[in-house]
């Protein structure tokens, strides 16, 4: 099985879904800044929108740094969007002026972290596969 695991085929397969997956996660923070600040917007950005950009441009450049096969950036992108999602909360249980709390259960937020937790666990690991001997 774990042969079958770290073939080269696998392997691939690995990093093709962290590409697509991180793709997806930087193009979808990518867009949602260029609305806030680029796109002409009706309101200015408030404090906590500019907070929640420092979280999306973490995520960005911690994804790029993940795609790029950078074990030390898994941890970036959990801060990051770890932030990320106690910004959603803050916003949700601290009454902020914001539409995308309207109707929503408070649980809903923790989606954000199914894309990080499958990026992680397709992560190629750099161990050698255990053979069995204790021999160094």
């Amino acid at each position: 099985m774990t042969t079958l695991w770290l073939s080269k085929t696998a392997l691939l397969l690995r990093r093709l879904l962290i590409l697509t997956l991180a793709g997806l996660l930087v193009f979808y923070h990518l867009v949602t800044l260029y609305e806030l600040y680029l796109a002409g917007g009706n309101a200015a950005a408030t404090s906590y929108d500019h907070i929640q950009s420092v979280c999306r441009v973490g995520i960005v450049i911690s994804l790029l740094f993940v795609v790029l096969g950078v074990r030390r950036a898994l941890w970036g992108m959990w801060l990051c969007i770890s932030a990320l999602v106690a910004t959603h909360y803050w916003a949700h249980f601290g009454n902020l002026p914001v539409d995308f709390t309207a109707g929503r259960h408070p649980l809903s937020y923790l989606k954000g972290f199914i894309f990080p937790t499958l990026i992680t666990l397709a992560f190629p690991c750099n161990s050698k596969p255990h053979d069995g001997n204790n021999n160094a």
